[in-house]
């Protein structure tokens, strides 16, 4: 942990190997590196399949370290930790990044997240905090439900939408519109690049209540480096908004709160149900499933031993009419 505070980024890779890997290490890692936690500022990078948010945060990098501020990055691979594809690109397009002692990069597999967010993922990110990283950049894949998930594990969220997704309405609309904090349409040179900004205004102005925050709408074309102090500038107000206004601590709070709970229910699984689903006895419960002679409430109340009709409306030898 004197390595990871130092900032030595061999310490942080090996620290990081072993929450992803090793189950059993994670909470003496986490317990040990939390009280050094809570000053990194965390923006969540996401959007579709080739939209070019690895070139982006390529160039974010960049502009965060010309800040002054160190920074690291998580980028989530949505297949495997081992696989290659986006691994591969993001390792190749971040090398020039590679002997600058205020950047640390890491790929991550979304461990059946779609990629989004895992826990091993929180878990990294609290290890950078925890390192001094000023910045730390989530990269993911959005996919649907990865942009609800990056935007319960970050600060600021950034949306990265290119033109020429065919109907552009219906493609933003898809869940994003309510958790993006910043809109990037990035390929700005593309000839349907307007089209999509338009189509992201014309959104905006359906919502049925204002909002205090009205996410900006930035164009980049991240292959040459263009709009990118703008994002960075549009990302810093939209952290001074949340500092301004309370929200940055609400967030946060937040989102201790859902870890808290996911930990609690990955604890309940291993020390509950793992131990009784690898069984004689579960696989007989299966079968009546199967056999439809138990339904399958009836039978996760059996498998965690208690009657099948407490709490649910229902008397033993009642029946509930439709």
């Amino acid at each position: 942990m004197n390595g990871l505070r130092a900032g030595n980024r061999r310490a942080a890779g090996r620290l990081i190997t072993l929450v992803e890997n090793h189950p059993d290490a994670v909470e003496p890692v986490i317990h040990a590196a939390f009280p050094f936690t809570g000053r990194a500022y965390v923006a969540g990078i996401t959007g579709p399949p080739g939209a070019g948010k690895s070139t982006l945060v390529d160039e974010l990098i960049r502009a965060v370290r010309a800040a002054g501020l160190t920074v690291g990055v998580i980028a989530v691979d949505p297949n495997s930790p081992f696989s290659g594809g986006a691994i591969l690109g993001d390792r190749v397009r971040m090398t020039r990044h590679s002997s600058d002692q205020g950047v640390y990069i890491r790929s991550m597999g979304a461990r059946g997240h779609l990629g989004g967010i895992s826990l091993a993922t929180s878990n990294a990110v609290t290890l950078l905090d925890a390192m001094g990283k000023d910045v730390v950049l989530v990269e993911t894949v959005g996919v649907g439900q990865s942009e609800l998930d990056i935007a319960g594990a970050t600060d600021t969220t950034v949306v990265v939408i290119p033109p020429g997704l065919g109907d552009g309405v219906q493609a933003i609309k898809a869940g994003i519109m309510e958790v993006a904090d910043v809109f990037v349409v990035n390929k700005a040179d593309h000839p349907q690049a307007g089209k999509t900004v338009a189509d992201i205004r014309d959104l905006l102005r359906m919502e049925p209540r204002p909002r205090e925050w009205v996410p900006p709408i930035v164009q980049t074309v991240a292959t040459q480096n263009e709009g990118i102090e703008d994002l960075w500038i549009r990302m810093q107000q939209h952290r001074a908004f949340l500092e301004r206004s309370g929200r940055l601590t609400a967030r946060r709070r937040a989102r201790l709160q859902r870890e808290i709970v996911e930990i609690a229910e990955r604890k309940l699984r291993l020390a509950v149900l793992e131990p009784r689903t690898d069984t004689t006895e579960f696989e007989e419960l299966v079968d009546d499933v199967v056999a439809r002679n138990v339904d399958p409430y009836e039978a996760a109340s059996r498998l965690l031993g208690r009657n099948a009709h407490n709490g649910m409306g229902r008397t033993e030898g009642s029946m509930t009419t439709c």
